[in-house]
């Protein structure tokens, strides 16, 4: 094995060399070449024993230096990746130092001194209660209200008894991973189970609602919101006007509600006018349940657009309307007619295999949403 010779010893051969000993008797004794010889009497000619300590000293303080350079760097590297996370409350550090120690392989010890934990407070057991039920029950409302955010899983939470603030909710929410995606790719898709779409076996059991628009003879645009019983065909009602809110659609449905009670299923496209507040806090008093389409898949409500399509083809596309009470008179008329006079086959006469024909349900469907209202 060939002989590994330090500075010291280097210089001392050197020393040898220069009282006048032979080169070849010196590299004999030595046992290394000539061509060693003239390697080390070229780097290290001249230095005194001091000297050659002191070089020892640099060489070491050098590679220390380097040493502490690279962990700076690297401690540099991982503050500014802990600095980009997003950590609200300080007795969140303990997550911090233990995404140091996973993520970049660091110790306990540092990283705790990187990030100025006391290792007394990481290692302290936390007695945060961690709420277990409310975080179930909040995985049970995104799993049947997929689009629902922690604004409102906070009220089905209250509706349900649970005495929790919105700021507890919210922190619930993010730490279960229930956030949604404000800006989807187009083309992503959810796979959700949807429920099997109830089939009505009687009348005013179930309602299916949709808006259709046209205009005015002089250009201005009107909105008709269309109500249909899904197990009769008949048309409820038709609301004409201009502008046409959530508001609006909870006065039409409370006045059907009077005449004919509440129904225990509702179907209706994703529009804001029916998924917003007023109209879900109304399904929610009177205890009936939102069915939404799937969005792009107007098949999902199929009855409600045979009668609008039947309202534009027979009604709107005959009639040059001068005003908005001009086409609500008109319309109510047509209403009227469709329901007492036009010839038509009402969904009783259907087979339940037929109705499933018709709305061409799916065991698996992206992104709808489904649930009570």
């Amino acid at each position: 094995m060939k002989k590994r010779y330090s500075v010291e010893q280097i210089v001392a051969v050197l020393k040898q060399a220069e009282l006048g000993l032979p080169v070849a008797e010196l590299t004999r004794r030595v046992g290394i070449s000539e061509q060693t010889f003239y390697r080390w009497k070229k780097q290290y000619a001249g230095l005194e024993t001091d000297q050659v300590r002191e070089f020892k000293q640099l060489a070491e303080e050098n590679t220390r230096l380097k040493k502490l350079v690279a962990e700076l760097s690297l401690d540099k590297a991982v503050l500014r990746d802990v600095l980009s996370k997003k950590f609200s409350r300080p007795a969140l550090m303990k997550e911090v130092v233990a995404y140091v120690a996973s993520r970049h392989g660091y110790s306990e010890r540092r990283a705790c001194s990187l990030t100025r934990q006391h290792r007394s407070t990481q290692r302290k057991p936390s007695t945060r209660d961690p709420r277990l039920e409310i975080r179930q029950r909040m995985r049970e409302i995104a799993a049947t209200r997929i689009r629902y955010g922690y604004r409102r899983i906070h009220i089905m939470l209250r509706r349900d008894g649970w005495e929790v603030g919105r700021n507890l909710v919210w922190r619930l929410y993010r730490e279960e991973g229930l956030s949604l995606r404000s800006k989807r790719p187009r083309r992503r898709k959810m796979a959700v189970h949807r429920e099997a779409r109830c089939i009505p076996r009687r009348p005013n059991e179930a309602w299916s609602l949709d808006f259709i628009h046209d205009q005015l003879s002089q250009g201005t645009k009107f909105r008709a919101l269309t109500v249909v019983d899904v197990y009769s065909r008949e048309g409820l009602a038709i609301e004409v006007g201009q502008r046409l809110r959530g508001e609006h659609v909870v006065e039409v449905l409370n006045r059907l509600v009077r005449q004919r009670g509440a129904p225990k299923y509702m179907f209706a496209d994703n529009g804001a006018e029916f998924t917003g507040q007023l109209i879900d806090l109304w399904a929610y008093h009177h205890g009936v349940r939102i069915d939404f389409s799937r969005p792009g898949k107007p098949t999902d409500n199929a009855f409600i657009e045979t009668f609008n399509g039947s309202l534009r083809d027979e009604c709107l596309n005959l009639h040059w309307f001068e005003t908005v009470a001009e086409a609500r008179a008109v319309i109510e008329a047509w209403r009227r007619d469709y329901n007492e006079s036009r010839p038509q086959m009402a969904l009783g006469q259907r087979t339940p295999q037929e109705y499933l024909l018709l709305t061409r349900p799916s065991p698996a469907v992206e992104g709808s949403t489904t649930g009570e209202g």
